[in-house]
């Protein structure tokens, strides 16, 4: 999107997958940020709290719902974990592992119930008379 600003790495990221499926990948402009606004840009939500604007910085992160994956220095450093650098790296690393293996388990199970439920008919439908408490089948 025109006007956005986003982290070099992604952008660089995406113009590889854009290569990848044969599209035009987009252009962009590189843009140094002071560290103010540097650290307010950032996608951790608590790195950014931690420099200014803490209370609007932690209030929109909790209205938003979003969720910090702690993937910098400073918000590992804030929390107290290991900094995902030096041997600290190897145990970023078997988490990230562990996550994804996670999401591939979810999905398995996800899939597995909707094929389950896909199967049964309407005749192992179970309802519940909210009277009596009574299950019927």
């Amino acid at each position: 999107i025109s006007g956005e600003q986003v982290e070099r790495s992604e952008m660089l990221n995406t113009n590889d997958a854009l290569r990848a499926e044969g599209k035009i990948p987009a252009t962009f402009t590189n843009l140094l940020l002071g560290i103010t606004k540097a650290s307010l840009s950032t996608d951790s939500f608590i790195s950014a709290a931690s420099f200014q604007e803490t209370t609007r910085v932690l209030t929109e992160a909790a209205i938003m719902g979003k969720r910090d994956e702690l993937r910098g220095l400073k918000e590992n450093v804030i929390v107290g974990r290991l900094i995902p650098a030096g041997t600290g790296m190897a145990y970023h690393q078997a988490r990230r592992a562990k996550d994804q293996m996670d999401e591939a388990e979810r999905r398995a199970i996800a899939e597995s119930e909707a094929a389950e439920l896909a199967g049964n008919g309407a005749d192992d439908t179970t309802t519940v008379d909210a009277s009596e408490g009574a299950a019927t089948e």
